[in-house]
């Protein structure tokens, strides 16, 4: 069992592909904290706990095919001539949603917003305390749950054909919905896995980039499922996401980057949440003529007094400065909406609703 206690939450077959020699045993990072730039730090000790996942090493022996996979795949990608196949297009769609949710970066989210809502109620006897371990197994429980939520975004490679490197981090998978943060109807809505106008971002290697988009909001003109990123600013654009997604470390393949993510981490730092989520409170405020029941924004303490109250948990969205120019907004693109908190939501997700009549086609543009 000891072998297996060194329990990684970004694995070692991904990181070795930023790292520094040829034999994958170390890769350069960088402490966004101590802004500090380290050499050759061994990748074994990197992004890993002791019995991360547990100690039944249920979890841990589970990744182990997805990953074998994964190294499998990267091989054929990186080959030469390789056009992106259908069945690699999903398979990296899963490997994104795994990484997403099996970080401590993610797990600390969650216990974090548990924390949050038991201070807020104020009551020690309701409270629930939620340990990492219980954080991690919850957050990887929902992979079976909400993978089919991915199955419409549509996926490419980008080669990097500039000086600059990818980088990576502790939490890679990175989330994130340029039309969300860019259109005036959307303004202080949070977006999730279902949100229309999502983008994936995942660095495969220091050259290569998996992006997922919605194609009824942008389009990425591609060949064989390739996009050729020629512009040094594009790749910024994509390394502040992971400056902002990240918990700790961000890991750099080539040590000549290191001022440039120091510099870069100076210009974002300022987007980058402190709390990856707010609760907003309401609290009773009577019946309308039409017998629905009203409820008017609070503070906390008008909620702990209230006897009948609202929390509502809103996750807040790191913001870049700036967006790769090797994505377009489509001609037509189009969301839906029925005017509820589920926001602007993807054509699967809301055909896929009970109350899917609600939903109305609206132009993104």
């Amino acid at each position: 069992m000891a072998s297996n206690k060194n329990q990684h939450y970004v694995p070692q077959c991904y990181l070795r592909q930023f790292s520094v020699s040829d034999t994958g045993s170390s890769i350069n990072l960088f402490n966004i904290d101590r802004k500090k730039f380290i050499q050759g730090a061994p990748i074994k000790n990197q992004c890993s706990k002791s019995y991360f996942y547990g100690d039944d090493l249920t979890l841990e022996k589970a990744f182990q095919p997805t990953e074998g996979q994964y190294s499998s795949i990267l091989k054929q990608i990186k080959s030469a001539g390789y056009k992106l196949s259908e069945e690699h297009r999903e398979f990296l769609k899963c490997f994104w949603l795994l990484q997403y949710l099996r970080t401590e970066a993610a797990s600390r989210r969650d216990i974090e917003l548990t924390e949050g809502m038991n201070e807020a109620i104020g009551d020690k006897a309701y409270a629930y305390r939620l340990e990492m371990k219980e954080a991690v197994q919850e957050s990887i429980a929902k992979f079976p749950k909400v993978i089919e939520t991915l199955t419409d975004l549509k996926v490419c490679l980008i080669n990097n054909k500039t000086a600059l490197d990818f980088i990576t981090s502790d939490d890679p998978a990175v989330l994130t919905n340029r039309w969300y943060f860019q259109d005036a109807r959307t303004k202080g809505m949070s977006f999730g896995l279902s949100s229309a106008g999502n983008l994936l971002l995942l660095p495969l290697t220091d050259k290569i980039l998996m992006l997922g988009y919605d194609g009824n909001v942008y389009n990425a003109s591609h060949k064989n499922g390739w996009v050729n990123m020629t512009n040094q600013a594009d790749v910024k654009a994509i390394n502040e996401h992971q400056l902002l997604n990240c918990r700790a470390n961000v890991f750099v393949r080539n040590p000549e980057h290191a001022t440039h993510v120091a510099d870069l981490f100076d210009a974002v730092k300022v987007n980058k949440p402190r709390l990856r989520h707010k609760i907003n409170y309401a609290i009773f405020d009577g019946i309308g003529n039409n017998g629905d029941e009203h409820f008017k924004v609070a503070d906390k303490e008008q909620f702990r007094k209230h006897e009948k109250s609202l929390m509502h948990c809103q996750v807040i969205n790191a913001s870049p400065r700036m967006w790769p120019s090797v994505l377009q907004w489509r001609l037509k693109g189009f969301a839906y909406f029925n005017n509820s908190g589920a926001g602007y939501i993807r054509q699967a997700a809301a055909f896929g609703k009970a109350n899917a009549s609600e939903f109305k086609k609206v132009k993104i543009r």
